[in-house]
């Protein structure tokens, strides 16, 4: 029996010494897999430090640039031109942290297998302290979805995500300011358009714009911030393989020589004057501005937010609350008089009564909308209803007149010489909006 149990033992002891060695064996294997699996980094440059960039396509130069003592890029090659900020920035970003996928060789003898031998892209990047690194892109992997890649001056090949050389293989025309007028819309205090036969201009007090010309009138100012948007973010359409010069540039001259005129426009800020001329061939757009050589196409949608007359652009409301709300309503209706306070979220009425703050809202979502169908030269004859509205805090109050013209309406604000024609239905929900304000419901004890 002992020895049977001695036997059995053995047995056992040999099977977990055969279990031990092949764990440590495999964990061994796993670790090496491991380790090859590593992606190392490629190249690790500080955007801040890069003071130029060459990138070269096939051994033939793409775009260069350059920072100045102000921080800021200049695209120096194939021609000098402003640079987009934005744009280089997020090129550079790229090698901010550059990853391999793998490691493909260690010691790469011969570069020909992975193209690197007659490299598709080459990056040279210049830190500071004139320290030089040159990154070289070759040929697709066999899966298509990498590209191999290594330092120069350094034997090891790796393979980097497709997106990365997509992120890094630039032109000019990608990297250069493509703004036709290039100023801040913050900073501009004017704007004269010529469009459909017209000469219009407006100016800015503050946040607020009014027509000046043909002669002062309330402007839509959200109408006008959307033309200055239009303006400030007019960009020229270009192909990237265009160099900028050639045979685009030719036709899209010869294009804007023949093109109907669709409209000029000047933007002042900081006492200089910018302007663009926009004309339109066929379904295509084309502009010329003073900021920037050359003529350019442009989108449809440009030449649309121009293509406007005085009256897209005149205010027809008759209040100017935007969005916020009144401190202070008057309305006479002949015999009947609604007076309306505010005073924190409450309102009162003239009799110190509470009243109800739904109904006073649905008053002043009507006061706030009120707008003209269309303006009239005459008609305005005894006022039936007068609307007094107090708001900014006491600093504006707006009153406007209202005398009936036939089945519609015509009011007249004070101070204002333009004539207002309402709708009547407009001006009865209105009336009855004030006639269904009530006082607030007492809750019970």
């Amino acid at each position: 029996m002992k020895l049977r149990g001695l036997i059995v033992a053995g047995i056992i002891l040999a099977g977990l010494v055969a279990t031990l060695y092949w764990s440590n064996h495999h964990k061994s294997a796993d670790t090496t897999e491991a380790s090859a699996d590593v992606s190392p980094k490629i190249l690790a440059v500080k955007e801040a430090d890069i003071s130029k960039f060459d990138l070269k396509k096939n051994g033939t130069e793409q775009v260069g640039g350059e920072r100045n003592s102000a921080g800021q890029w200049h695209i120096t090659s194939p021609t000098s031109l402003p640079a987009d900020q934005s744009a280089v920035s997020s090129l550079l970003g790229t090698f901010s942290s550059l990853n391999s996928e793998r490691l493909v060789e260690e010691k790469a003898g011969n570069l020909a297998p992975y193209g690197l031998d007659a490299p598709k892209l080459e990056v040279d990047l210049t830190e500071k302290a004139n320290k030089t690194q040159k990154l070289l892109l070759g040929d697709d992997t066999p899966a298509g979805n990498g590209i191999y890649a290594k330092l120069d001056g350094d034997a090891r090949v790796f393979t980097i995500p497709k997106y990365d050389k997509t992120s890094i293989d630039k032109s000019a025309n990608d990297l250069r300011d493509k703004r036709l007028l290039t100023v801040d819309s913050d900073k501009i205090s004017q704007v004269d358009l010529v469009a459909k036969k017209q000469e219009i201009a407006f100016g800015r007090n503050k946040d607020e714009w009014q027509i000046v010309k043909p002669k002062p009138l309330r402007a839509d100012s959200s109408t006008v911030d959307e033309l200055v948007r239009a303006l400030t973010d007019a960009k020229m359409e270009l192909d990237a393989s265009d160099k900028g010069g050639s045979d685009d540039q030719k036709k899209a001259a010869s294009a804007f020589a023949a093109a109907t005129p669709v409209a000029t426009a000047k933007v002042t800020a900081e006492s200089r004057t910018l302007e663009l001329q926009v004309r339109k061939s066929k379904e295509d757009y084309y502009a010329k501005s003073s900021a920037v050589e050359g003529i350019y196409k442009v989108p449809s949608t440009l030449g649309q937010a121009l293509d406007k007359n005085l009256e897209d652009f005149r205010n027809k409301k008759l209040f100017d609350l935007g969005s916020e709300d009144p401190n202070k309503i008057e309305i006479h209706d002949g015999s009947k008089t609604h007076f309306l306070t505010r005073s924190g979220e409450d309102w009162w009425s003239g009799s110190a009564k509470k009243m109800d703050a739904t109904s006073v809202d649905d008053l002043i979502e009507k006061l706030r909308d009120l707008s003209a169908s269309k303006f009239v030269d005459s008609g305005f004859t005894a006022a039936v209803l007068d609307l007094i509205v107090t708001s900014n805090d006491g600093k504006r109050i707006e009153k406007v007149a209202i005398s009936k013209a036939g089945d519609n309406y015509i009011a007249k604000r004070q101070n204002d010489p333009t004539l207002y024609q309402i709708d009547a239905k407009a001006l009865d929900d209105l009336k009855k909006s004030a006639e269904d304000v009530k006082p607030a419901t007492v809750p019970a004890k």
